[in-house]
């Protein structure tokens, strides 16, 4: 087992009817006026925003709004928040909704503390980040794990560009989750969310020489866990327990605890993130489209590993190293297609792609060539590229 910190300070208020806490909770973090930050509408219609808004006001906490988060969040709207936060004198960002608008809210947030500096100087590291604004959140979606994580993620659409930033100052004071606020989430934003969940926890688990049992133990429960309460939400939305299970392993799977005492791969991420800027597709919608071409490309240079997935996570009793590891990726790959996530490109929506675009992509998810990803196999742009190549169907 490796050396780690484990630093997990959000404070979770989970269950039913917990968000007509989200006034105290802001006053007890110290807010005194908050800008509220939503996406495009369904806060609204659903009655929470309103709820919200009751809560803080019976506290005595003044706030002011910012909508129209979009999925994949933009970098432009989240400057534009950070404008009026400033100018509103804003001591508190709430978040009100899924990953996007979390992101949203913590971008806003750095930017408030440091209102010299554009956001994407602070996210491309021109500018040390060293201080932000409390942020707190109402979790609507399961998926992104931003509610308890140390990342975020924003896409520059002047630079085509989809960028996280990994800094303890992301981490939220407070995270309200009340699974009954994801009853009416459309299935395909379930099933992203579930995917979301399960790569979250993938990209921690696939290190080769992992030697942490506890780590592998939590890891392998959690995926467990959400590849069964997906199949039963996926059936009925409104199941509590299953959105339950759901909504919890979200937080846990991106916190860092599936993966503490070894490293971490977000190679899929970083393809994900290249597709979801240049296609505009949601984001577990891109992770499950590459994954099992990234899972070809490597899976050999660990056969135990996958082998040891495919027998904890999915029963599988095969004993010969290549076809136990092969039945794994198949296995994961089914799942997907049970949720009808897509597996390739062209299920992604984005068609067949020719040669130049796949290289484009491939230096993007790379940084032109300057990082090399995956603890698996290492992964140049050309590597990327042939990933991408085998994903092109």
């Amino acid at each position: 087992m490796q050396n780690f910190i484990q630093y997990s300070p959000t404070e979770i208020v989970f269950g039913k009817d917990t968000q007509h806490q989200v006034g105290a909770q802001v006053k007890k973090w110290g807010g005194s006026k908050t800008l509220i930050v939503y996406g495009q509408g369904s806060v609204v219609r659903s009655g929470l925003l309103d709820q919200v808004k009751a809560s803080l006001e019976k506290e005595g906490v003044s706030y002011c709004e910012w909508s129209g988060v979009q999925p994949n969040p933009r970098l432009a709207h989240a400057q534009v928040g950070c404008e009026l936060a400033v100018r509103e004198g804003v001591d508190f960002i709430l978040g009100v909704g899924g990953g996007s608008v979390i992101d949203t809210a913590k971008a806003i947030a750095h930017g408030v503390a440091n209102p010299q500096n554009p956001i994407w100087d602070i996210w491309t590291g021109k500018v040390k980040l060293t201080k932000t604004t409390p942020v707190g959140v109402v979790l609507t979606i399961s998926a992104a794990g931003s509610e308890t994580s140390d990342s975020a993620v924003l896409t520059n659409e002047e630079v085509g560009k989809k960028a996280g930033i990994n800094t303890d100052l992301n981490r939220p004071v407070f995270a309200i989750m009340n699974p009954e606020l994801t009853y009416t989430l459309p299935k395909f934003q379930i099933a992203c969310g579930v995917v979301d969940i399960m790569m979250h926890t993938l990209e921690r688990y696939f290190i080769p020489n992992s030697r942490n049992r506890m780590t592998d133990e939590i890891a392998q429960g959690l995926l467990r866990t959400v590849i069964d309460s997906g199949r039963v939400a996926m059936k009925n939305p409104s199941d509590y327990d299953a959105m339950s299970e759901i909504m919890w392993c979200g937080s846990l799977s991106h916190n860092n605890l599936t993966g503490l005492g070894r490293a971490k791969d977000f190679s899929v991420h970083k393809m994900g993130h290249a597709l979801g800027a240049r296609f505009d597709k949601a984001h577990g919608a891109t992770l499950s489209a590459i994954w099992e071409a990234w899972a070809l490309y490597g899976y050999q240079n660990d056969l135990e590993r996958f082998k040891h997935y495919g027998k904890t996570v999915w029963g599988i009793e095969t004993e010969e190293p290549e076809a136990a590891a092969r039945e794994a990726i198949a296995c994961t790959v089914e799942y997907f297609r049970e949720l009808n996530m897509p597996t390739c490109l062209s299920e992604l929506g984005v068609g067949i792609q020719e040669e130049k675009v796949l290289r484009e992509l491939a230096m993007d998810a790379t940084m032109k060539d300057t990082v090399v990803l995956s603890h698996l196999r290492k992964l140049r742009a050309e590597d990327v590229y042939q990933i991408y190549v085998k994903a092109n169907h």
